[in-house]
């Protein structure tokens, strides 16, 4: 056996709570490792915090500006040198089909690290991600790393609500978040892959704290049920409005945007309900898609909901913000608004999708200086590659 797949293998049969400890023994076994360390990134995507039984035992290393981050930040491996000559510093990114998950350092004799190695620890890499993502159904010890402070909550029920924060496949590649991570309401995404079709949600529950969260729990939920169910994009719509209005009868509502991509064409399917607004980048022109504005889920009962189409350009970039980015004040009382969203937009575009949205926060945090934040806000970010030998699509 080979020692990659001494280290698989190991990773394979571990207990869930020692995924550490078996990939640092099987590291420093075949590798000659003399430390490891595995950092997540926490919920804000603001720093990388140690793996370890009590959290933040050890102090977090930033994002912006650390050797780890710049691993995160580039998602290639980052190699530190000892000034002295003795050791090296290997930082590789965990990231599971686009969605990064975190780091891990592995500090090795200089004698024995070459660059030859760096494939084979990036596999080990991605490995220990899927192990913690299997990991995470029986244990909390990864689900804990990724806190710098405790969750509200309202936004506990949010997090685990999401699928993920990234995702990539052959055609597209996306991203989203959510801020304040700590304290959301009800802002959320979700998507789903099929060998067809890509289908991505941006839902906004009104209200605040558990109330929202609750909203945007069932309306998401309905969703899924209805998509599963094997339902048109319109039909999700309305089942999901038939579910928040058996609960709320009219007295809440949720403002949702459902999406669906057919991967080998580029056709989209759309159903707006609501508040969460989307825009195209392609190549320099930045456009405001409109669509046909339909009620809000749970407003009335039986409403009716129809979709419209459009087509997609490999190299087209989307994004889509809820009411807490487009509709978010600064201390003058001026909106953020659509014309700084495109400018975001087009300032981001050398990003992948998956840093986007966390950019496109930070600058609408700045805005918004010391006003005090009243709203969650969400950004999706999507780029659409399309299949392999696709050249421009005509029309929209």
């Amino acid at each position: 056996m080979n020692r990659l797949a001494a280290v698989e293998r190991a990773l394979r049969t571990a207990p869930p709570h020692a995924l550490v400890d078996i990939v640092t023994v099987a590291l420093t076994e075949q590798y000659g490792a003399a430390r490891v360390e595995l950092r997540m990134a926490d919920y804000a995507m603001s720093s990388l915090q140690v793996v370890e039984p009590v959290p933040l035992t050890t102090e977090p290393v930033t994002i912006h500006g650390s050797p780890q981050g710049r691993a995160f930040g580039s998602q290639e491996p980052h190699v530190v040198p000892d000034p002295r000559g003795r050791e090296v510093d290997v930082h590789l990114p965990v990231t599971i089909r686009g969605d990064r998950m975190g780091v891990l350092s592995v500090t090795m004799p200089e004698d024995r690290f070459t660059r030859a190695l760096l494939p084979e620890l990036q596999h080990v890499c991605e490995v220990l991600g899927h192990e913690i993502l299997v990991a995470e159904r029986d244990t909390d010890l990864y689900v804990l790393a990724r806190r710098a402070s405790r969750l509200t909550l309202a936004a506990e029920m949010q997090w685990q609500l999401l699928p993920g924060r990234a995702c990539s496949r052959p055609e597209f590649a996306l991203g989203g978040h959510i801020e304040p991570a700590y304290t959301i309401f009800g802002d959320n995404f979700d998507w789903s892959v099929s060998a067809e079709h890509l289908t991505l949600t941006v839902t906004n529950g009104m209200g605040e704290g558990i109330e929202a969260a609750l909203l945007t729990n069932l309306a998401v939920n309905a969703m899924r049920n209805a998509r599963r169910a094997g339902l048109g994009l319109s039909d999700q719509a309305r089942l999901a409005d038939q579910a928040v209005y058996a609960q709320y009868r009219g007295g809440a509502h949720v403002s949702v945007l459902l999406l669906r991509f057919t991967l080998a064409t580029g056709e989209v399917e759309a159903v707006d309900a609501g508040s969460p607004r989307m825009w195209r980048l392609r190549g320099k022109d930045v456009d405001a898609l409109p669509f046909d504005a339909q009620l809000p889920l749970g407003m009335f009962e039986d409403t009716p909901y129809a979709s419209e189409h459009f087509r997609v350009r490999p190299g087209d970039r989307f994004l889509i913000g809820s009411d807490g980015v487009y509709e978010a004040a600064a201390s003058t009382g001026e909106k953020y608004g659509e014309r700084a969203l495109a400018r975001s937009l087009t300032a981001t575009r050398l990003l992948p999708p998956a840093q986007v949205p966390g950019a496109v926060l930070r600058e609408l945090a700045a805005y918004r200086g010391q006003t005090p934040v009243d709203d969650d806000a969400l950004v999706v970010c999507l780029d659409w590659y399309g299949r392999s030998g696709d050249g421009p699509h005509p029309g929209p």
